[in-house]
């Protein structure tokens, strides 16, 4: 583990600490509340602020460090890749490209890929390429495409994705809205067969809601979607930004029911936490609607970026981080239910190596237990109130889990 005491002292006391944070105050806009900790270096499941204290990181960046902070062969991938070129835009071609795009093809099932950077990015790509399926395949009228989404959803924080949140911190200030987009309960199947319709062109849903509190879906309700979209000629899109490349176990968290979807969209842990990267991944007949100059970004599939992704893809074919997240996670969620059945927690989702709890909002509020985690050497995030979410890199060692949930108990008590 480590011979530094982790976390040793008051986080966010220490001089360096404070004037870190004093100039992040003065010159940021304050979009963020993060906690009083100023990281400074990183490596595998662990994080050193500027006063050298050590802490284990169970946010692993909302599952962006799915691999772990540094890791060797991506950050190998990216030193080669920084020496030889790192940007072309997409006006001209680059020799990692296509390597990128039919490994990520590959590994989805499908045949089609279109590279963005981040995840909000992706999304707004998937939305635009089911409108314009939807005009041209389906054939509805145009200006009249509908989306059905979930309530609770989160798929970035751009003015479209905003316009179909349910959450009133992100929307509360931001209109006019996006029309478009049709809102039905998280895990009701019969409440989305009731309203999709003849303009309907998509389903967007995430197959595990991750900001909400890591919910997970009834049993069933993957292939009830996948069953309904085929019957009624629309598009099952996927966000498997947060749920996928390896965070459940499988691949994809929709691979837990065999189901495969129109459209994946991928992000974060595509960048393996080196770069953004981000893709929509689909078959040439749904993502072939685009046509030069229609869509596009200036680092969207550039080459730095590949190359991490590329590796990313290599990585993940072997299928060991799946099966170290599958059991972790069974390791994780054990503890975790010890918890819940000691009144600790009152409640825990999550699959693999991801997992919700709430606690009593009665004795903390989410942040407040995050604070007396960060102050055991404990790095993770509260959402709504009194619910944390853990996502640890799918390297740690079982030893630091262990001692990350010994450190969550002493907190709890």
């Amino acid at each position: 583990m480590t011979t530094t005491t982790p976390g040793a002292g008051s986080p966010g006391t220490g001089g360096a600490t404070a004037r870190e944070i004093a100039g992040a105050e003065a010159y940021s806009a304050h979009n963020y509340h993060p906690l009083p900790v100023v990281i400074a270096s990183a490596e595998g499941a662990w994080v050193t602020d500027v006063e050298g204290r050590r802490y284990v990181d169970m946010l692993a960046g909302y599952s962006a460090l799915n691999f772990g902070h540094g890791n060797p062969r991506l950050i190998a991938a990216a030193k080669a890749q920084l020496e030889r070129v790192t940007l072309t835009s997409r006006a001209f071609h680059h020799d990692r490209f296509a390597d990128f795009c039919r490994a990520l093809a590959e590994l989805c099932g499908k045949d089609a890929v279109l590279p963005m950077n981040t995840g909000a990015e992706a999304v707004e790509t998937a939305v635009k390429t089911a409108r314009k399926w939807g005009y041209q395949v389906k054939g509805v009228s145009d200006g009249k495409a509908r989306i059905v989404v979930a309530a609770g959803n989160f798929h970035g924080r751009t003015t479209t994705v905003i316009s179909f949140s349910t959450d009133p911190e992100a929307r509360a200030g931001f209109g006019p809205y996006t029309p478009g987009f049709d809102i039905v309960p998280y895990g009701d199947l019969a409440a989305m067969e009731a309203v999709i319709g003849d303009d309907t062109v998509a389903v967007l849903i995430e197959p595990i809601q991750g900001e909400a509190g890591v919910l997970v879906p009834p049993p069933g309700y993957l292939a009830g979607v996948r069953r309904l979209t085929a019957e009624r000629g629309v598009l099952f899109i996927a966000d498997e930004i947060q749920s996928g490349l390896g965070r459940t176990g499988r691949t994809f968290a929709c691979d837990h029911e065999d189901v495969v979807p129109d459209v994946y969209v991928l992000g974060k842990a595509l960048g393996g936490g080196v770069v953004p990267v981000s893709a929509v991944v689909a078959s040439r007949d749904v993502l072939g609607v685009f046509r030069p100059g229609e869509h596009g970004s200036t680092f969207g599939g550039n080459p730095l970026a590949c190359a991490v992704g590329l590796e990313v893809v290599a990585m993940l074919r072997t299928g060991e981080y799946q099966r170290r997240a599958a059991e972790l996670g069974e390791h994780l969620h054990g503890g975790l239910a010890a918890m819940a059945a000691e009144g600790l927690l009152t409640a825990v989702r999550g699959r693999g190596l991801w997992a919700g709890i709430d606690v009593d909002p009665e004795r903390f509020t989410g942040r407040a237990l995050t604070e007396a985690l960060l102050a055991r050497g404990v790095l993770a995030k509260d959402t709504h109130g009194s619910t944390i979410r853990l996502a640890p890199p799918l390297t740690i060692s079982k030893e630091d889990l262990d001692w990350s949930l010994e450190r969550l108990r002493e907190a709890l008590r």
